[in-house]
Order: structure tokens, then sequence, then C-alpha cells
């Protein structure tokens, strides 16, 4: 347990550079929560409308005095590296370490990547500290059969505002028999994590379903040459082409692919809806993709709440929030409720009573009310599917206008 005294942090750079208002709180009353999330490389812009939206509920709840007194500093952490040209798994691990060290950090939001949250998850699970993802997917990190790698202390850490793949790729390759009517599709991933787990679950639900699996490939990231396997792809006559991966490889994949299978339906999972892609592909290469989201469609919704925070989020950061910026801020919110109720009962605010909290909190959100099964996968399994679309009258690389909502996916 922390006594107050031992909470005292001085205001992160990051909490600034954010933009955040910083009032005169008292040194004793301040709590933290670290942001980790690919803020270099290949999926930079989506990590900023994460961070975004994370830290635009962490300021409005400092403008309503914190949490029982507490400000919330956030402290933001970068898992991408030069090198990697993406998200970085030592990175992220780094991340993990920095932020279970220091007893200031009641909580955490992210990562972005299933790759960096396997390799934070173990490191939290010691710590204790709980983390909640408002975009990685892969079903591992928080499935019981893997509780010995990934949460070695017991007690689940790895909380989610958005599905699994458990659900995302199979639903995806139900849309494909269902909707898209194909009956054969060449199956790609990009070695990572994410990319290896949506694509394995794609092909088998895809199995199921009737569909001839033309061929599997897996790509590396760094290369810069896919023609070989889109001209296999070409020469087998599949009717389409499932990636799994992000976009360091999918931008490069999306052009080429143009060039030499135009005709062939093409989607991907979660990592090919971003700006990144949008401006790393260009159209008319990335225009006709699907691509799915692990989360309802929520943003750009006529609700009021969600017209509210659009108008807010736009005002103060000149982009509009895509649906992971509002998984994102739910994931605050989640935190900050767990705070609330925990500092109501009169327990100290600290990571060991938040992390307890998470696990039976109901969060009324966004996108609905947000609560986790005994895991820490959120109970809402919605698949969302949306199609590249080219609106000449906003910006080209502007996912809220460019992708174009196609409804949920069936579920099996």
């Amino acid at each position: 347990m922390f006594s107050r005294r031992s909470l005292i942090l001085t205001v992160p750079a990051a909490a600034v550079a954010a933009g955040i208002r910083v009032p005169a709180w008292a040194a004793d009353k301040t709590v933290t929560i670290g942001l980790s999330l690919s803020l270099t490389g290949a999926d930079a812009q989506s990590a900023q409308k994460v961070r975004d939206g994370a830290l635009m509920a962490i300021e409005e709840a400092n403008a309503k005095g914190g949490v029982g007194g507490y400000k919330i500093n956030p402290m933001v952490l970068d898992d991408g590296t030069a090198t990697a040209g993406q998200y970085d798994p030592a990175q992220a691990a780094t991340n993990a370490r920095k932020m279970v060290a220091d007893v200031a950090v009641v909580a955490a939001i992210g990562p972005q990547m299933s790759g960096s949250g396997k390799a934070m998850a173990p490191i939290l699970s010691q710590g204790n500290l709980a983390t909640v993802t408002p975009m990685s997917t892969n079903p591992d990190i928080t499935d019981p059969k893997f509780a010995q790698q990934y949460r070695p202390k017991g007690k689940p850490i790895y909380f989610r505002t958005v599905t699994t793949d458990a659900y995302q790729g199979p639903n995806m390759a139900n849309f494909y028999a269902d909707t898209l009517k194909a009956k054969s599709v060449y199956v790609i991933d990009d070695s990572g994590a994410f990319g290896v787990g949506i694509a394995n679950s794609f092909q088998a639900q895809a199995e199921k379903r009737g569909l001839k699996i033309a061929g599997r490939d897996q790509i590396n990231p760094k290369e810069t040459d896919y023609s070989t396997i889109l001209t296999k792809i070409k020469s087998l006559n599949a009717d389409a082409l499932y990636y799994g991966g992000v976009a360091q490889a999918g931008v490069k994949l999306a052009k080429q692919a143009y060039d030499i299978i135009p005709k062939v339906i093409k989607a991907g999972g979660d990592g090919m809806v971003s700006a990144d892609v949008l401006q790393g592909a260009g159209f008319p290469a990335c225009e006709g993709w699907y691509a799915t989201q692990a989360s309802p469609h929520v943003a750009g919704s006529t609700d009021p709440k969600v017209v509210a925070f659009t108008k807010k989020y736009y005002d103060k950061y000149k982009m509009y929030p895509d649906d992971y910026s509002i998984t994102a801020y739910d994931a605050s919110l989640a935190i900050i409720a767990a705070a609330k109720k925990v500092n109501s009962e009169g327990k100290p605010v600290n990571r060991h009573t938040i992390r307890d909290m998470l696990e039976k909190i109901e969060v009324p959100t966004l996108q609905g009310l947000v609560s986790f099964d005994s895991n820490g996968d959120i109970k809402d399994h919605t698949v969302s599917v949306f199609q590249i679309e080219k609106n000449d009258k906003f910006p080209l690389n502007d996912p809220a206008h460019q992708y174009v909502y196609r409804g949920v996916a069936p579920q099996s």
C-alpha cells in the first residue's frame, strides 16, 4: 500500500507538451498514468490519435478536480524505434520496467501493438500494474492457457477496450463468405505477433466456411519488393487477398498489389486502418481495400456525446478522431472511474486497488458500457468493417473520412 507522500511527482514534460492545463495541486495529491505507444515509425500517426484521445480524458478529469483531489499526470513513452521502423518489443519492455519502477504510476494505457503487449505483460504482472489497451488485439496475452507466460503473478493486468483477434479475424472471414462471396483467398502475414495471430484466426474460419486457401506466405516488413508473392497470387486466380499485419509492410503491399492484382479483393485487420496507410500507399493504390476495427463504429456518430467529443477533439488537435481515439479516451475513462470508485470506498488510490477495481467496474463510455471479463477482455465483441473510398472533400490522409463504414462483420 502506497502512502500519499510516496506519490509525489514532478509534472512530466510530456504533459506540458501536450498542452494539458496544470493547476496548483498539493504535492502529495498526485498520481501518474503511463502511456506506451508507437510514436516513432510506420504507425506514428495512429499513435498520435490514440495518445490524444487518452490525454483528453485525463485533462477533463483534472479540470474537474482530478480523482478525489488527486491530480493525474500522464507519462508518455514511445515504444517505436528508428531501427525497427515501427514498434519495438525491446523498447516496450523498457517502458514497462520504467512504469513499474515508479511507485507514482497507478495504471497504464497501451500499447497499440500486440508484439509490444507480449513484451510488456509479464513485466506489468510482476509489478501488479494494470494497463488498458485501446488497440492491441492478440488473444494470447489474455488467454488463460498462456497465463504462466503473460501474467506469471496470476492476476489479470492486461485489460482491453477493444475485442481480440479471436473475433476480428474470424468475423472478417464470415464477411468474405457472406457479403463479398469470395471462393478463394490467399493469406499473408507480416511476421509480427498481431499479424500472425489475426492471419491464423482468419484462415481457420475461412476454411470452416468453405473458402479455398490458395496459399499462405509471410513477408518481411523491412523488405521492399513483394512482387514475387503477388505474382503468384495472380497466377493462382485467387478471388481475394487477406493481409495480417501493420502499416510498415502494408503500405508497400498495397502499392504493389494495385499494379499486379488490381481486381482482387483485398483486406486486412485494424493494422490497415490509419493515416499512415492512406498517406504511405496513396490513392489510387489503397482505394477499395477493406479493413476491420475491433470495436463498434462510433466516430462520426450523431450521438450528442460523440458530437461534442468530436468537436472538442478537432478544436484541440486540428484533426478528426477515429474509433481508436475513442477507445483510448474510454481506456482513460475506465481507469479514472476505477480510481474514483476506490477513493469513494475510502481506499488508497494506488496500482493495487485500481487493478482490483478494473476487474469489476462497469463504465458508461462513448462506445457504450465497458466492462471486462475475468481475463481482462472487453465483453463486447463487435467487429466493424470499413472500405477505403476516396473523398476529395477532406484531406486524403484523414481516416475519419476516407474509410467508409460497411457494417458489422457477422459473428460466428
